[in-house]
């Protein structure tokens, strides 16, 4: 787990947004730019893995773990093979092939993951993951140059193409960082304030509780990013009639669902988990209402995105990370376990209102929908809540315990 944490984080920390640049550029399906894009992809990787090399010792020695001196460097593989992955699966979100990548996706996930079970079966070592991922990395390597259409990739350098990239990726940039330091702000503060029991709890309720964060990031990234993409150079008032149009057969749905998950998530974690680990019970509905403002920006700030303006969702991200880090502290202070759990729900609203600003700059904005859709949304969850608590006599939040919002002492 930790050899990934560095893996991640060091992919996420040299992301200039390659195939962000396909799909949005106008030049996205010229050959010249899909090669300079592909030649940068390339030296990237190489850059990626000479510092995962850098950083091994170092790493493995302050966590005193003698065994990342070669794990690091076995999953770096990787990242080699993935800076030649051609251009074509990001040509294909262009042109919203969802069908076509969908089945490229599951079976990378079904392959790599068999040759982990398999290897699981004989072998039950940290190999078994190793293997799953390098069989993944080979197999979406080859499979990708299949999906081409016409001559593979090729080393080009088009210096405008450069600029662009660039232009575009530097706040895609220093997005993805503030995003990587987001979604670790949490687990790293609360390492300071929770014990490692409560921490354990918290894990198992932001897991279960993040599953339908990551499917609306998919659909915004997928889905909403190239099909605005593609709207791009419409009058803004005709583009967000669009957008608002289609925004609500996407969030009406959403909001049903999310409202179903939040009234009975409790009932997930009471019904998977033995009951020393209840507590986590009432942190995952409220953990999963904070999912509804985060709906509401991340599908925007890919409309953003898709208009090239990609420094509102970086400045967004700092906000939240601010948020978070701050807020978590204080949260428990007065309020406890609960307190803080409570400061993670709400951290990113600070994205909502960068977002919500960009949007109104750029005349896309949404907020009345946001109004509308919002009261639907607890209008729905108020329902569910009131036909549990009739019938069943419970709420979500049942298991909430005086202890747990007894304010905290920090030091």
């Amino acid at each position: 787990g930790l050899a990934y944490v560095f893996i991640v984080g060091v992919h996420l920390f040299s992301d200039i947004g390659l195939r962000p640049s396909i799909i949005q550029n106008k030049r996205g399906e010229e050959p010249e730019f899909l090669n300079t894009v592909w030649t940068m992809q390339v030296i990237r990787s190489f850059f990626v893995w000479l510092c995962l090399m850098l950083i091994t010792w170092p790493v493995a020695t302050f966590y005193k773990q003698p065994g990342l001196l070669w794990l690091i460097p076995a999953i770096s593989i990787n990242t080699l093979i993935g800076g030649f992955y051609s251009t074509a699966i990001s040509s294909l979100n262009r042109k919203m092939a969802v069908k076509q990548v969908v089945i490229f996706e599951l079976g990378i996930q079904i392959i790599s993951t068999t040759v982990m079970i398999v290897w699981a079966w004989f072998d039950r070592s940290i190999w078994a993951i190793v293997a799953g991922g390098f069989m993944g990395s080979v197999t979406e390597l080859i499979w990708s140059y299949f999906l081409m259409r016409g001559k593979p990739n090729r080393f080009a350098w088009d210096r405008e193409a450069v600029k662009e990239i660039f232009s575009y990726g530097k706040w895609i940039f220093l997005s993805t960082v503030l995003f990587f330091l987001c979604s670790q702000a949490d687990r790293l503060v609360l390492a300071k304030i929770f014990d490692l029991r409560m921490l354990g709890i918290y894990g198992i309720a932001f897991t279960l509780g993040d599953m339908p964060r990551q499917v609306i990031i998919a659909l915004g990234g997928r889905v909403i990013f190239p099909s605005i993409s593609t709207l791009a150079d419409l009058p803004r008032e005709e583009l967000r009639a669009k957008i608002i149009k289609n925004r609500n057969l996407i969030l009406i749905p959403l909001a049903i669902g999310l409202a179903i998950f939040v009234s009975c998530g409790d009932q997930l974690i009471l019904t998977l988990y033995r009951k020393e680990y209840a507590a986590a019970s009432w942190m995952l509905p409220i953990l999963a209402l904070g999912i509804w403002h985060t709906t509401l920006h991340n599908l925007m700030g890919s409309c953003l995105l898709a208009v090239g303006k990609s420094q509102y969702g970086a400045m967004g991200n700092l906000a939240t990370f601010l948020s978070i880090s701050i807020g978590i502290p204080i949260g428990y202070h007065f309020m406890g376990n609960l307190g803080a759990v409570l400061a993670v729900a709400v951290g990113d609203i600070p994205t909502y209102l960068v977002i919500s600003y960009g949007l109104w700059r750029e005349k896309l904005s949404c907020f009345w929908q946001d109004i509308q859709l919002t009261a639907l949304f607890l209008g729905v969850l108020g329902i569910l809540l009131f036909c549990r608590f009739h019938f069943g006599h419970t709420l979500p939040i049942d298991r909430l315990l005086p202890i747990d919002w007894k304010p905290g002492k920090l030091f």
